[in-house]
């Protein structure tokens, strides 16, 4: 992540925060399953189905290819679009959570989990370079790793503080996650439309970084 400029990090550490307001509110939605945190969902599947739980089983195996889909989906936008074009695939999932939002308002809590769980797996391919995931933004074991990794590196001479980008991902989801559960017990399923709209917000933002600097590849 040291190549990244700080623009770029910014944006890594806010999408991060964005996941965790995301899965909060899906977390309370849905009784316990994620819409971004699918490890979550797997030791949610593997234990439904020792407990002879079908239906738990079910849901948490459905949302986990509901995920799959998106990141395929994000992934095709991203190599169509050229992959410097992180401005398309930030409005692709903009649209699906506004989709999302508007189901939930309609009252319908499962339909509408359907696009906020893809534009997750969308929001993972926002870093996509040579059609690998450069920065994982929903899911933090691998980056809490990091940190202990860059942390050990610099106490043995080497940059001293390479471990902080990682280490604002962690924070970016957890006080996302606060946020989120907050303002889902004061909004309900509406607080949702927010997410969609700082997200459309970024997608303009990098639409206007990416004409002032364009980007290889795009």
């Amino acid at each position: 992540m040291k190549d990244y400029r700080h623009r770029d990090v910014a944006l890594a550490a806010g999408l991060s925060a964005l996941a965790g307001y995301v899965d909060a509110i899906g977390f309370l939605t849905l009784g316990g399953f994620f819409v971004s945190f699918m490890s979550g969902n797997s030791t949610r599947f593997g234990v439904a189905v020792a407990m002879g739980h079908w239906d738990l089983a079910a849901r948490a195996l459905g949302l986990i290819g509901l995920f799959v889909v998106g990141v395929v989906l994000g992934s095709t936008v991203a190599r169509r679009a050229g992959e410097g074009r992180r401005s398309v695939v930030l409005g692709l999932e903009a649209m699906l959570l506004a989709l999302g939002a508007g189901l939930l308002s309609a009252g319908r809590p499962l339909a509408g989990m359907v696009p906020v769980v893809l534009a997750m797996g969308v929001e993972n391919t926002v870093f996509q370079k040579g059609g690998d995931v450069r920065v994982g933004l929903t899911y933090m074991t691998g980056t809490l790793v990091r940190v202990g990794q860059r942390i050990a590196t610099a106490l043995h001479g080497g940059a001293r503080w390479d471990w902080v980008p990682f280490l604002l991902l962690w924070i970016g989801l957890a006080a996302g996650g606060a946020l989120g559960a907050l303002m889902f017990l004061r909004l309900g399923v509406t607080a949702l439309w927010a997410a969609a709209a700082v997200v459309a917000g970024l997608a303009l933002l990098s639409l206007l970084d990416e004409r002032r600097l364009p980007r290889a590849g795009s």
